[in-house]
């Protein structure tokens, strides 16, 4: 693309307010683009529930599409189905938007716009922009509306402090800025074609993630087997796994949370696993943490440094989580390690034995508002293990697989910002924006 776009430069009081950073060759002389707001040139309405029949909501195979928060995947760009469909009956209270409407979420991807391939009544959860006005191309106005400038003003006028709310009359206020038709649909065209881009990546990330899941469970024997159905060809003849448990090929430890009242005990440089890290968790190695500890919150608590290799296993918020610590960590209460007898098992073994087990501790857990795994489950844990040999040729492939699945994160994540970027100068500077 950018054989084909400049830069306009920097503004200065001579270029005209509504001009964005990078314009198309052909547009570089164009007249600067027109204002208005979102409510003259669309109509904006709020979704509702269906009406109760009966005392409930009654659905129909044959009904309307009904179309709540969790229909909607977060990342798309189109709406193209619903969970369930609402009686005509119904639908007195609700609105009806149409294939090609915008409709904007009031909760869960807050702000975030999405365009309507189907017919579908919405729920309160949903505001439509509807009736767009020729001025505008579609998907040029969605862009603009999921543009950095457009987004900001959303957040900013929103209503709410912990679940953010847009009302109807903040959202017609929204500044619209339009070139063009031609230039609007180059615009659509250049943007819609970095999307086609990162859902390419995202299949093939999900692809490989997919193919990650079946080569474990051919890799590691399934329950009630003592052989994985998979092996490599050097270890073909090398009969079945030992039945072992985890406690005698590795030493288990815990953690503790130190006394939160001594500020002296945080802060010290001793990294420490916390639920707060869960999102650190599930990636192979963790290096870092959100909360640091100090030696002296060690030395006056349960808490203990452990070695670097060590395998952890989130017991609870994040159930089944696990992770190898790259240098000397301690942990909270929330997590079990484990060191491992370097001539008979391989932590990297292991650690993809507890991500192939997800399904097994999940089914362990217990509780009523957080799942949580006892520390006995693991005391009785058994599984069939092989040889030190074997157990690394494993752990080498899925460590293999798994770079692979984080280089092609890496390029998902560099689209993703590549299009950022742009969204950030093909649309005018919302600061340049005259009131």
């Amino acid at each position: 693309m950018s054989n084909k776009m400049k830069t306009t430069g920097a503004m200065d009081e001579s270029t005209p307010a509504l001009v964005p950073k990078l314009r198309f060759p052909e547009f570089r002389e164009a007249k600067s683009w027109d204002a208005s707001t979102l409510g003259e040139l669309s109509e904006v309405v709020r979704g509702g529930s269906p009406r109760p029949i009966d005392g409930f909501i009654t659905t129909s195979a044959d009904g309307l599409n009904w179309l709540k928060i969790s229909d909607v995947d977060k990342d798309a760009k189109y709406v193209t189905h619903t969970a369930e469909k609402v009686r005509a009956e119904a639908l007195s209270k609700t609105r009806v938007a149409n294939p090609g409407d915008l409709i904007l979420s009031n909760s869960m991807s807050f702000g975030r716009p999405y365009i309507l391939q189907i017919a579908t009544c919405i729920h309160d959860g949903w505001i439509a922009i509807t009736k767009i006005s020729k001025k505008t191309d579609r998907d040029f106005l969605y862009y603009l509306i999921s543009a950095p400038g457009s987004q900001s003003y959303l957040v900013d006028n929103a209503a709410g402090s912990g679940v953010l709310n847009l009302n109807t009359d903040t959202i017609r206020a929204l500044r619209v800025c339009f070139p063009s038709p031609p230039e609007q649909q180059k615009i659509a065209e250049c943007l819609s074609s970095v999307d086609d881009l990162v859902a390419a990546q995202a299949q093939k990330l999900d692809a490989l993630k997919t193919h990650k899941i079946g080569l474990m469970q051919q890799l590691f024997p399934r329950e009630g087997e003592t052989q994985p159905r998979v092996r490599f060809p050097e270890f073909q003849n090398a009969g079945e796994w030992m039945e072992k448990k985890l406690e005698d090929l590795a030493k288990r430890g815990s953690g503790h949370t130190p006394n939160k009242s001594y500020p002296e005990y945080y802060g010290g440089g001793i990294k420490w696993i916390s639920p707060a890290d869960s999102k650190r968790l599930d990636c192979g190695l963790i290096s870092s943490t959100t909360i640091e500890i100090s030696e002296k919150g060690i030395q006056n608590s349960s808490a203990v440094l452990h070695p670097k290799g060590t395998v952890i296993i989130s017991r609870d918020a994040g159930v089944g989580k696990s992770a190898i610590m790259s240098i000397p960590m301690a942990v909270s209460q929330h997590f079990i390690t484990w060191t491992c007898k370097s001539n008979l098992l391989s932590n990297w073994f292991l650690y993809h034995f507890l991500q192939n087990s997800k399904p097994l501790f999940e089914r362990s857990a217990t509780g009523s508002t957080i799942k949580t795994i006892g520390v006995q489950f693991f005391l009785d844990l058994v599984f069939h293990v092989p040889l030190l040999p074997e157990q690394q040729r494993i752990a080498d492939c899925l460590n293999s697989l798994d770079a692979l699945i984080t280089a092609e994160t890496q390029k998902l994540e560099s689209l993703k910002n590549h299009k950022k970027g742009l969204m950030q100068i093909l649309f005018p500077i919302p600061a340049k924006i005259e009131s």
